[in-house]
């Protein structure tokens, strides 16, 4: 409250060598004692006024009111502020920071850090009267729950290597919500990490049963990275030699972009184009490798057997193929097609989306890559026992081994997503990975006949090219803007693909009353 008024009663004996003088000495003895208290209460933030006083007994009518200033007493501050859990420097070596460096605040220290292209002064700190400096940890989280209950949910068939999934909730919490497994960095030390060395033995095991492969690696970032890592892998085979990479038009657009960042500091060049029709001959003496995806940027399915045939017969190059995981317990394996490296995510194995990431990448290879591939791999050896024991068999970074030896300087790892989806294939076994790969196959092709019904053009021109994804083509330029528009309207986001196209991607959260509801909206806006 802005003002509190009460009797404040001090009733204490005078010193024995006062009690014998005048009165006088004793009033002496009160206004020190007033100024001592006035003196307190306003190290507290109050402002003491005597209204009334008396010399026997002493007594204080004192009026008290909060002294508006920004700095908030120490006693009334909150206990669980964020600031007394950070670990970091206190008030008074903030203090001794700024005046060694002649400054009188923080934010002069960041004005002076950040250049004033980039700085924000908005965005770089909340407004004083909306969140007050030391807020409590409770207070904030709530503000920050009203501010994320802000958002707009809607159901997302967006896809592009995106998708929800269900975490078991036997994964989730032991894993995902365990502080043994998810503050675990890399497990250099065997002999205390066994129990997730195997677990990432199994996620290297996983990759190459699907992907068809003799060697994985035990997870990189994501997808995106995992491809500029096999760019720089086909580039190192033949020792720099070649340094043309070919791209397909069709392979997801982030993807593409990160290729492109990392040529451009390999010095490769980069051709994106349709692959089918590509004119490999000519390309013979440059080109070191070719990416494609696998299903592609439209959700089609197709036979890459005889094209990679093709391409390394005509331009002795190394394929790379990205590939979705849950498709791979339908389709062809990468190995099966004659493909030499195969990317992507592990993501839809139980990883939640999480706004875009983190997720697990993986990266699998013949067995004549084996030294070659980035990351770790973990290994069995036999301890002095005589028993079986994991270890990390190989790590490729310059961070472990001579820079000019390195075969990748990025490489990170995600062991904690990486674990939690290969225990989401354990948990669902091979029979229910393919049950969940058949049931979101099936929803995708029934949206196709049901299209195709309603007079909508397809990319795909048979069910048999889809797996969980159908592309719509669009004569007129903006439909497909048209048709996004209105479905967001009923609280439903579909992806753009370019002006004259969209795409419907299903996961196996998709239900049928979803399915249906799609329908009656595409037969409304038809």
């Amino acid at each position: 409250r802005e003002k509190i008024d009460f009797f404040f009663l001090m009733i204490r004996r005078p010193p024995r060598s006062t009690q014998s003088r005048s009165s006088a000495a004793s009033d002496v003895y009160k206004r020190q004692s007033l100024r001592m208290l006035k003196r307190i209460l306003k190290q507290r933030g109050l402002v003491a006024k005597v209204l009334t006083n008396s010399i026997r007994p002493m007594k204080f009518s004192v009026s008290l009111k909060y002294q508006q200033t920004q700095q908030v007493p120490n006693f009334l501050k909150a206990t669980d502020s964020l600031v007394n859990r950070h670990i970091g420097p206190n008030e008074k070596e903030i203090y001794e920071m700024l005046h060694s460096l002649g400054l009188s605040s923080l934010d002069e220290l960041m004005k002076q850090t950040i250049p004033e292209s980039v700085y924000d002064k908005e965005a770089l700190e909340f407004k004083h009267q909306e969140i007050p400096q030391q807020v409590p940890e409770t207070l904030l989280l709530k503000r920050f729950g009203d501010m994320m209950n802000q958002n707009e949910l809607k159901k997302c068939y967006i896809g592009a290597g995106y998708y929800n999934t269900i975490t078991p909730p036997v994964v989730q919490r032991n894993i995902l919500e365990n502080p043994q497994w998810y503050t675990s960095y890399t497990p250099y030390q065997a002999e205390i990490s066994q129990g997730r060395l195997e677990s990432l033995l199994n996620f290297q095991t996983m990759i190459c049963e699907l992907t068809g492969l003799e060697q994985s690696n035990a997870s990189l970032l994501d997808e995106g990275t995992a491809a500029a890592e096999a760019l720089n892998l086909c580039y190192g085979t033949f020792s720099s030699k070649k340094n043309v990479f070919l791209v397909s038009k069709d392979v997801f657009p982030q993807t593409i972009e990160i290729v492109k960042t990392k040529a451009k500091f390999l010095n490769v060049e980069i051709i994106v184009d349709d692959v089918s029709k590509f004119d490999y001959k000519s390309h013979k003496e440059r080109l070191c490798g070719v990416l494609i995806q696998y299903p592609d940027n439209f959700g089609s399915v197709r036979n890459y057997e005889t094209l990679i045939q093709q391409i390394k017969t005509e331009a002795e190059a190394k394929v790379v193929l990205a590939t979705d995981l849950l498709a791979l317990t339908l389709i062809k394996s990468p190995g099966e097609l004659g493909a030499d490296i195969a990317i992507g995510t592990a993501q839809r194995f139980g990883v939640p989306m999480g706004y875009g990431g983190p997720h697990a990448a993986f990266m699998a290879v013949r067995e004549e890559f084996q030294r070659k591939i980035p990351g770790r791999v973990v290994g069995i050896s036999k301890d002095a026992q005589g028993r079986s024991a994991y270890r990390l068999a190989l790590q490729t970074r310059e961070q472990h081994i001579r820079r000019e030896k390195a075969t990748s300087n990025i490489c990170t790892a995600q062991a904690l997503l990486a674990n939690i989806s290969v225990m989401y294939a354990i948990y669902h076994g091979p029979r229910g990975l393919k049950e969940i790969a058949r049931r979101v196959n099936s929803l995708a092709q029934i949206l196709f006949l049901g299209l195709n019904d309603l007079g909508y053009q397809t990319v795909q021109k048979c069910k048999t090219n889809i797996f969980d994804t159908v592309a719509i083509n669009f004569e007129q330029t903006n439909m497909a803007d048209h048709l996004i528009t209105f479905l967001q309207d009923n609280d439903i986001n579909i992806r753009r693909i370019d002006d004259h196209h969209v795409s419907i991607s299903f996961d196996e959260t998709t239900t049928l009353e979803d399915l249906e509801q799609l329908l009656q909206h595409f037969a409304k806006f038809n």
